[in-house]
């Protein structure tokens, strides 16, 4: 399936017009939504190549994590307490500035956090409904509707996470349909529904992938992903059951086959893809060609991060030591209380490029861009060797992956369900530790947020955690998070628009 993966089917591209994607129109434009929406889907979902052709455009929002400007990673990065928003100045990009700064409203919260994961969930109704009547063998009916369902519940997790208010829709959304009056759910329906979806799903996923299967779901991806989902609720011995079918032993290989890789710097280079530790990888390629008329609208399949948080105007003498960078755009700068935080920590340089040292001693050079500290974060930062020299800006087509789900983040995560306590999530917290080179320390709750900080640094996961935590309030501070309104986000004024839907508390 090489390739298959990255690029959306002109099939799947049919389906944009269905769903909540649209909600935001207002009946003067209802005859514009009924012809966006007028795909007749009886006559598609015939076949197993059909099917897969829309199964293909279903996986292609998980690419929101890195891929466009609006990614889901700069921009919580952005939020935490670990980065600011960066860019040329204060008005570069009003979302991901007002995400760091708390400034963010209906007007400037960007509509595609919002819809880009309700055309996934419109694709996957769409298919879960129409996979019984396809002719295929039942085997792969049943695989067929095991990812579409777990693509479901990743989508509704993330929108349930971020806006907390949200519609539930469980069918097609046609274009007659009047999908202007949906309600938003109890949140708590929302987490009821994320977990049958998965726990429906986990029997019929492969135990494993390979070759050019890699990137589609799995039993040991949903697991992790239903252990997530439970402990984003407090159901820490639900949690910590799934995530132990995902472990196993700690530090050794999982009946998944999941181990941790020898050495941390490995998981960032660029061709080293699908190591053990990868539980859920994202894909990206320098193969689509992706170019600017595209660019964050879901066709496009280069890794944004690496450009995004790049030094602007980087340069370097003939002779140096300094690693061979590309110049990039200078987000998420990384604040002097993390950078002083990751002392004397193994992982720093695998972490933090710091730029400010290398110009201190001669050997580069680059433009200070908005709210610099000299700091950057380098599992994303791209070097000259990778710049695509195939057809499209070399900007929007770099080819590293993101790792969404990894073996490390869920020993933590089990440790964490285990309430920091117990021998397991001491071996747990042990074996993060001695693989970056540390000797142990007591487990306990603040040493298991410490070493999550650590290991995870700029891959989209500390706001979320601070929030689950209950210490955004006094983490993000400095930066006005205000306790009782930030927790989530406003929904973009345009989704209201013509709608039932209610804006969030205190937006």
């Amino acid at each position: 399936m090489k390739n298959k993966i990255y690029k959306i089917s002109i099939a799947a591209t049919l389906l944009l017009g269905t769903g909540l994607m649209n909600v935001s129109c207002n009946t003067d434009n209802l005859e514009d939504v009924k012809n966006l929406g007028a795909f007749d889907t009886d006559n598609f979902f015939r076949n197993e190549q059909e099917c897969f052709f829309a199964l293909v455009g279903a996986y292609d929002p998980v690419r929101k994590y890195a891929s466009g400007f609006e990614n889901m990673v700069t921009f919580f990065n952005a939020g935490s307490d670990d980065f600011y928003a960066g860019g040329g100045s204060s008005t570069d990009g009003a979302g991901i500035q007002g995400m760091s700064n708390y400034q963010l409203n209906p007007n400037t919260m960007p509509a595609s956090y919002w819809r880009d994961y309700y055309q996934g969930i419109s694709r996957t109704n769409v298919l879960i409904d129409k996979i019984p009547q396809a002719s295929m063998t039942d085997a792969v009916k049943k695989r067929f509707t095991a990812e579409s369902k777990t693509l479901r519940a990743l989508f509704y997790f993330e929108l349930v996470r971020m806006f907390k208010n949200i519609p539930l829709i469980l069918k097609e959304i046609k274009a007659t349909d009047d999908y202007y009056n949906i309600p938003q759910a109890n949140p708590n329906d929302v987490y009821a529904q994320i977990e049958a979806d998965l726990l429906a799903a986990i029997p019929d996923l492969p135990m494993t992938v390979s070759g050019d299967q890699r990137g589609r779901f799995t039993q040991g991806a949903a697991r992790a992903l239903l252990g997530k989902v439970y402990l984003y609720q407090n159901k820490k011995s639900e949690a910590a059951a799934q995530f132990l079918e995902v472990n196993g032993t700690p530090g050794g290989t999982s009946q998944y086959g999941y181990k941790l890789v020898a050495n941390f710097a490995d998981l960032w280079i660029t061709d080293n893809k699908f190591t053990s530790e990868s539980i859920f990888e994202v894909m990206h390629t320098n193969k689509g060609n992706s170019d600017w008329g595209f660019w964050g609208q879901g066709n496009d399949e280069g890794n944004s991060i690496n450009i995004m948080t790049a030094p602007r105007s980087y340069t370097r003498p003939a002779v140096t030591t300094a690693p061979d960078v590309v110049s990039g755009w200078a987000f998420n700068p990384i604040t002097e209380n993390l950078f002083n935080f990751m002392q004397s920590d193994p992982r720093m340089n695998a972490t933090i490029l710091n730029v400010k040292a290398l110009k201190q001693a001669g050997q580069a050079d680059y433009s200070p861009a908005y709210m610099d500290s000299g700091y950057f974060l380098n599992k994303y930062m791209p070097t000259k060797d990778e710049v695509s020299t195939l057809p499209g800006p070399s900007e929007l087509n770099y080819r590293q992956n993101y790792i969404l789900i990894r073996l490390a983040d869920t020993y933590l995560m089990e440790a964490e369900a285990l309430n920091g306590s117990g021998a397991r999530a001491q071996a747990l917290l042990d074996a993060v530790r001695l693989r970056a080179g540390l000797t142990s320390v007591p487990v306990s709750l603040q040493a298991i947020k410490d070493e999550r900080r650590r290991e995870l640094v700029g891959e989209g996961h500390r706001w979320f955690d601070l929030v689950r935590w209950g210490d955004a309030p006094s983490k993000l501070a400095f930066k006005g998070f205000v306790a009782g309104k930030n927790e989530i986000l406003p929904i973009p004024y345009t989704e209201l628009t013509g709608t039932i839907l209610k804006q969030n508390p205190n937006y």
